[in-house]
């Protein structure tokens, strides 16, 4: 069965969605939605999309859709993805959910009342070189994880974008910085206190961040992400008997992993893959029942949680627990 997808506004990073669902037979883009009626059917046109709607509430009574993907600016992520989920669809929402620990429990509260299936969108995590990079760790290849660094950082390049504004929750962690989160997380455990520093800039947002944390397995993490800085992209993960560096962690344009050990180095080959569809799979098959979500409940709010944690030890420029 293939997923019917709604697109929950007309925004950039839906062209990425779209071009996922074109790599893969799991899902279909069935609709769209827009504020803007005239929008919605200009943007249906110019994707091949079927159908168009005025409205977000008028694509949660769309019969012949069955999950919506919510796309709008981070501050509404929450609000729009209940709203969806007490109109009986499942919801894929891009990261981050939210910064706020206690939304997080609320929706997947309303998902779980409704029955429906609720994901966070952190799409790298679903990549086959992801999953080796965790097999490569499962297998003790660089011994017990001491370190774990990485970045995430662009320039803007521009003066007026969501991604500028406070009260829409933008800045340089919520749009970046959280994949060096759920990075850290993913590979060395859960932060039990953290630090952070912030250079603010737009509308009052973090335009350049730069944390540490200490994990419950033992290790230490940092991490600088930015949205008015040169691009990079990096994951490195420091073991007792060597190093894996991740040169694309986050979209795998260049795949492969480096792992260096005393005896010498090597790169390790993983396949090339569209990260959009590899998550958009695997929402689809929570939805048919197939398997649970890779990453649920538990998931979200720790990352939430985390989240919360760097906001508050930046604003108040010391160690805070998580």
């Amino acid at each position: 069965m293939t997923l019917r997808l709604g697109l929950v506004s007309t925004a950039n990073i839906n062209r990425a969605v779209i071009g996922g669902a074109a790599a893969t037979d799991a899902v279909e883009i069935a609709a769209v939605a827009s504020r803007d009626g005239a929008r919605a059917e200009a943007y249906a046109a110019e994707h091949g999309i079927p159908r168009a709607h005025g409205s977000y509430e008028a694509l949660f009574a769309d019969p012949d859709v069955d999950a919506v993907y919510v796309s709008l600016p981070n501050s509404l992520h929450v609000a729009w993805s209940v709203r969806a989920l007490e109109a009986g669809k499942h919801v894929l929402c891009e990261k981050p959910l939210t910064r706020r620990p206690e939304e997080a429990e609320a929706a997947f509260d309303v998902a779980e009342r409704a029955g429906r299936i609720l994901a966070e969108g952190f799409m790298w995590r679903h990549l086959p070189q992801t999953l080796r990079l965790q097999e490569l760790l499962a297998d003790g290849v660089v011994g017990e994880v001491r370190f774990v660094r990485s970045a995430f950082s662009f320039a803007l390049g521009q003066t007026v974008d969501v991604r500028l504004q406070g009260s829409l929750d933008g800045g340089g962690l919520m749009d970046v910085g959280c994949y060096c989160v759920s990075a850290m997380r993913l590979v060395a455990g859960e932060p039990v206190s953290v630090s952070g520093r912030r250079v603010i800039g737009g509308e009052d947002v973090d335009v350049r961040f730069t944390g540490t944390a200490a994990l419950s397995g033992g290790a230490l993490a940092s991490f600088d992400c930015g949205i008015d800085m040169a691009p990079r992209a990096e994951l490195e993960v420091v073991g007792a008997e060597g190093v894996l560096f991740v040169v694309d962690p986050w979209k795998n344009t260049v795949p492969g992993i480096r792992l260096v050990r005393a005896d010498g180095e090597e790169t390790i080959e993983v396949p090339t893959a569209d990260p959009y569809a590899c998550e958009l799979e695997d929402f689809a098959a929570a939805v048919r029942g197939d398997a649970p979500p890779r990453f649920g409940r538990d998931d979200a709010v720790a990352q939430a949680r985390v989240l919360a944690a760097l906001f508050a030890a930046a604003e108040r420029g010391t160690d805070v627990e998580v």
